[in-house]
């Protein structure tokens, strides 16, 4: 006789796979900070993007061995922390102004989308797939992240109590993978508010470079999935506005196996959180699987860690330039 195996048909959850380009190009992060400075603001901005635009395709040309690279450009506006005019009269002025230095973005992102994107909570999901990297000698006395919200590189300053003598003795903060020295860092990820948990700029930006590797999903189905623009006029109110927009025509699509941000190098704190943060995400295997096999078959090295296929240009802003403080 033989036995009959009845087995669910969805008992083994299928990672469902998403187009790859080889280089996914930010043109820009900025604050409502900046788009309250005017338009000089952001002419400034595309200026100084434009010089390394060429640089970064280059090196993408490089990689693929010669060959013409797959590349989409994006943007990321902040209407996060801050709701500055409205999607008609800002997205208007942004696709102009990097008109006017050459550019053109193919991809349109709000940063709230990167909170909770189609009712989708993607920071919370992130957020559960943290897995810390305990330092040696942890004794698991401090809480895990999930309750401090702070992540860190190793272990945290601690005095400690002699047992003989009521004396406290300092003792330093140590990177876990430090080399001869430590740059240690903690990095907070979230703050608890009147209106309920208000997610960090690092955080977000993390999971930011998590959808544009390709690498986020939701019960097996890809997320933050852009949106065809039909060409019509962009709402008054941000939340009508997708979460992610396909401005252009090109076919090359929004997420890759490598990131290249650039920025202003006010930023550089920021991005130093976001590949700490990266370094201790358990990425969905299923998607990490279908990116491997991918670029092996088109011979295109792909990093092993997620946090170094994420690569910066950050650039010198004039000393008049706006701040996020908007000093």
């Amino acid at each position: 006789m033989t036995e009959a195996v009845f087995r669910e048909t969805t008992a083994d959850p299928r990672t469902q796979s998403v187009p790859l380009a080889h280089l996914s190009l930010e043109l820009g992060h900025l604050y409502m900070e900046d788009f309250e400075a005017g338009p000089e603001r952001l002419r400034e901005h595309f200026a100084e993007v434009r010089i390394w635009v060429d640089a970064a395709r280059a090196s993408a040309a490089r990689r693929t061995g010669g060959k013409r690279p797959r590349i989409s450009t994006c943007f990321l506006i902040d209407d996060y922390f801050t709701r500055f005019s409205t999607p008609a009269e800002l997205v208007p002025l942004v696709l102009e102004e990097a008109e006017k230095a050459g550019l053109v973005i193919d991809y349109l992102a709000r940063e709230s989308g990167c909170a909770v994107a189609d009712r989708i909570e993607l920071a919370e999901s992130v957020m559960h797939r943290l897995v810390e990297s305990p330092p040696p000698g942890s004794h698991g006395s401090r809480p895990p992240v999930s309750q401090t919200g702070w992540l860190a590189n190793g272990r945290r300053t601690a005095p400690t109590r002699s047992a003989l003598a009521e004396i406290v003795t300092w003792q330093p903060p140590h990177e876990t993978a430090a080399r001869n020295h430590s740059v240690f860092m903690d990095v907070e990820l979230w703050s608890e508010t009147a209106k309920g948990r208000l997610w960090s700029c690092p955080f977000l930006a993390a999971v930011w470079q998590l959808a544009r590797l390709g690498l986020l999903r939701h019960l097996g189905e890809p997320v933050l999935v852009p949106r065809e623009w039909t060409g019509g006029d962009f709402p008054a109110d941000w939340d009508r506005l997708p979460p992610l927009l396909k401005l252009s025509d090109t076919r090359v699509p929004f997420s890759a196996y490598r990131t290249c941000t650039l920025m202003a190098n006010r930023f550089v704190a920021v991005e130093d959180a976001v590949r700490l943060i990266l370094d201790q995400v358990d990425v969905d295997s299923g998607a990490l699987e279908q990116v491997a096999k991918r670029s092996a078959m088109e011979g295109v090295a792909v990093p092993e860690a997620v946090a170094q296929r994420a690569t910066y240009v950050f650039y010198e802003e004039p000393a008049n330039s706006v701040l996020p403080d908007g000093t």
